[in-house]
């Protein structure tokens, strides 16, 4: 009985110094964990780290080693207690020469209490600390091992079982830490460099997130809205000091659809700026299915295109004003050479139904410039009421044989109680008529054009949508510059989005475009709706 009853006090006092052994390992690892998280600093780490682990199981010296794998060596990064300074330039060990080569190679540690200067080291310098024991433990991250923790003493035997134990129970608790601290240097070096690169382009950006609030404005943002990027981040994109004719259409694409829209507006200086606002989602890790989204904007300073475009188009008008008259003595020799051959010599009215045909274009585009211009200068714009829909349908209606020929369906899409316009009717239709012919003409046969009228921020929207083979981003800030055609694979003078976008404009309104390549574009306008205007049903 006597016998028995000492068995299991043996066997209580071992269970207990066992608890006491593995409490001691949970507080040193608390320890650690609660010293070396106060920094992501990588170098401030190492260090917290080194100390508090030294301090912990009570070595007289220690190192950590971290693994470079672009040069495959174990790189010693923070040392304490040694003679000599192994860091500044930092050892470097080939990956699998010397003591570290073991413990990366078992995975284990490593431990060796009786040094005398003998060993085949990697780096033979070592020798001269002196040091008489060792203890080398793997740190793990993210399932692999990142470096070595190291502790050393100057007197054999050093390092019994416990402190071995509490060592390798500390050295992944340093090991994440220490990955987390270079994780955030690594981020932290990358979004200096993404902010440098912002910062050296000459467009201007703004980025905003799923509310809309700015998280992003480079130095080309605050020059050309002159503000300031401090004062409005993480503030909406609607407070933001820029001007309505900028702040209205990019509101409205906040709130529409997630589709990249192009637009172009002038600001009260003059200036002319090209808008892509496209958005950017980012899955979520945490919450499986849910998106962050948010909206990227650039901005481009095109005054010097606008500036060369008036150049252009005063040299064009000129010339269209000399062209007219000699144009229209032309046309009349042809009819007098048509009515002359009548159908008596059929090559000679081949030869004058061509002349005739290419006279006709070129009155056409001389038409479209005078257009331009009647419409710039503001002469021949009579505004008054418009019911917007009823004048839809009536271009609709004219461009149905055509669309009809082409295979083409189009169906409208008009919200309920539109308000009038105040604006010029014949501009309007000439307007809405150039979308659709865009559209016919690019869109292919026997697919659909669908035209939308609706009401958004208090301005009247109209959009024409196909599903046709869509528009590069590249190429969607010019479309509705004067002669600019996104391909040469259609016939055209360049001009008819161009006479789109001076209707708005004539009309206090604005256009812009949304588009993808092979998923189809919509191309809109917006019109001011008359104040107190009473909706039609």
């Amino acid at each position: 009985m006597e016998t028995d009853l000492q068995h299991l006090l043996h066997q209580n006092r071992l269970l207990t110094e066992e608890v006491k052994r593995r409490i001691d390992q949970l507080a040193a690892i608390n320890t650690v964990a609660a010293t070396v998280s106060q920094s992501l600093d990588l170098n401030l780490t190492l260090q917290t780290a080194l100390r508090s682990v030294l301090n912990v199981v009570g070595a007289e010296a220690g190192g950590i080693s971290l693994i470079d794998e672009k040069t495959s060596e174990v790189v010693l990064r923070a040392q304490y207690g040694w003679p000599h300074d192994f860091v500044n330039p930092p050892m470097r060990i080939p990956v699998g020469r010397g003591m570290s080569g073991q413990v990366i190679a078992t995975n284990d540690v490593v431990v060796d209490n009786n040094l005398d200067g003998t060993e085949p080291l990697a780096v033979p310098r070592f020798h001269e600390e002196n040091f008489r024991s060792i203890v080398m433990a793997p740190m793990h991250a993210r399932g692999k091992i990142i470096g070595i923790l190291s502790i050393m003493g100057t007197q054999p035997n050093s390092f019994g079982t416990e402190i071995i134990g509490m060592l390798k129970a500390v050295a992944d608790t340093v090991g994440v830490a220490i990955d987390n601290a270079r994780l955030y240097e690594s981020t932290s070096e990358r979004q200096k460099q993404l902010q440098a690169i912002l910062n050296s382009t000459a467009d201007g950006i703004i980025a905003t997130n799923q509310k809309g609030l700015i998280t992003v404005i480079n130095h080309a943002a605050e020059s050309l809205f002159d503000t300031d990027a401090i004062l409005h981040m993480d503030h909406p994109l609607r407070e933001a000091p820029i001007q309505t004719a900028v702040r209205d259409p990019l509101q409205y694409a906040l709130e529409s659809k997630r589709e990249t829209h192009t637009f172009q507006v002038t600001l009260d200086n003059g200036r002319m700026l090209s808008l892509a606002m496209s958005p950017i989602t980012v899955e979520q890790q945490v919450s499986e299915g849910d998106v962050h989204d948010g909206w990227v904007i650039v901005i481009r300073d095109v005054s010097h295109l606008r500036e060369a475009e008036i150049r252009r188009a005063e040299f064009m008008r000129t010339a269209a004003h000399d062209m007219k008259n000699p144009l229209s003595v032309t046309m009349s020799s042809l009819h007098m050479l048509r009515d002359y051959f009548d159908v008596s010599d059929p090559s000679a009215m081949d030869i004058i139904r061509i002349a005739t045909n290419g006279v006709q274009r070129l009155q056409g585009l001389i038409n479209d410039l005078l257009h331009l211009e009647q419409l710039e200068i503001g002469y021949g714009v009579k505004k008054s009421p418009l019911e917007i829909g009823a004048l839809i349908r009536e271009v609709i209606d004219g461009m149905t044989p055509l669309m009809t020929e082409q295979g083409l369906q189009c169906r409208m899409d008009f919200a309920r109680d539109l308000p009038p316009v105040e604006g010029d009717a014949h501009w309007i239709k000439r307007a809405v008529q150039n979308y659709l012919d865009n559209a016919i003409k690019y869109i292919g046969k026997g697919k659909q054009i669908t035209v939308r009228a609706f009401v958004e921020n208090g301005r009247i929207h109209i959009e024409v949508n196909d599903d046709g083979p869509g528009i590069p981003l590249d190429a969607q800030a010019r479309l509705f510059e004067r002669f600019y055609r996104a391909t040469s694979e259609k016939t055209g003078s360049g001009l008819g989005l161009a006479i789109v976008k001076s209707v708005a404009e004539a009309h206090g309104g604005s256009v812009y475009v949304r588009s993808e390549p092979n998923k189809g574009s919509t191309f809109g306008l917006t019109l001011a709706a008359q104040p107190g205007g009473k909706a039609a049903n």
